[in-house]
């Protein structure tokens, strides 16, 4: 379940296996289909280069619009990238350090939310830009699954 849902889980594998956290990870029931801890660097590479792609891409339009006298800036998708952001970035805290799985799963379906907000805001402006989200929505419904599941075996335990 390391490096599920963002680039600070990227060095967890290494952070888990030195010390408590290895200790209370490897001991938890994982879900079904849980992939071996090295899928998950090449994976959030290739999707942090797309989601970087893809959020460059719709500033640059929205700013290319604003110039031309379009439309406003669409300040309110500005906000949902930066509380998904904030989602990304919390959700290793979460799960790891406060080993709260529960809250962790709370967490990441905001994550959901959010980038479904994002796909459908990024759409009108710039479909590349939305279907560059897509494997990363993907693989987030997939770590949803993988934390509902973790959550879900070892809830008597927490």
């Amino acid at each position: 379940m390391a490096h599920v849902t963002g680039p600070a889980c990227w060095s967890c594998p290494r952070h888990a296996q030195n010390g408590g956290m290895n200790t209370w990870y490897t001991q938890l029931n994982r879900p079904p289909l849980t992939p071996p801890d090295a899928i998950f660097g090449p994976v959030w590479t290739v999707l942090y280069a797309m989601i970087i792609l893809s959020w460059t891409l719709f500033v640059i339009t929205t700013l290319q619009e604003r110039r031309r006298g379009n439309t406003p800036l669409p300040y309110r998708i500005y906000a949902v990238m930066a509380g998904h952001a904030v989602c990304n970035l919390a959700w290793t805290p979460l799960f790891f350090g406060l080993r709260s799985p529960g809250l962790a799963l709370i967490d990441i379906l905001l994550l959901d939310a959010s980038l479904i907000v994002l796909i459908a805001g990024f759409w009108p402006r710039n479909r590349p830009a939305a279907l560059l989200l897509l494997p990363y929505l993907i693989w987030v419904l997939f770590a949803t699954f993988l934390n509902l599941g973790f959550w879900w075996l070892n809830r008597a335990g927490l």
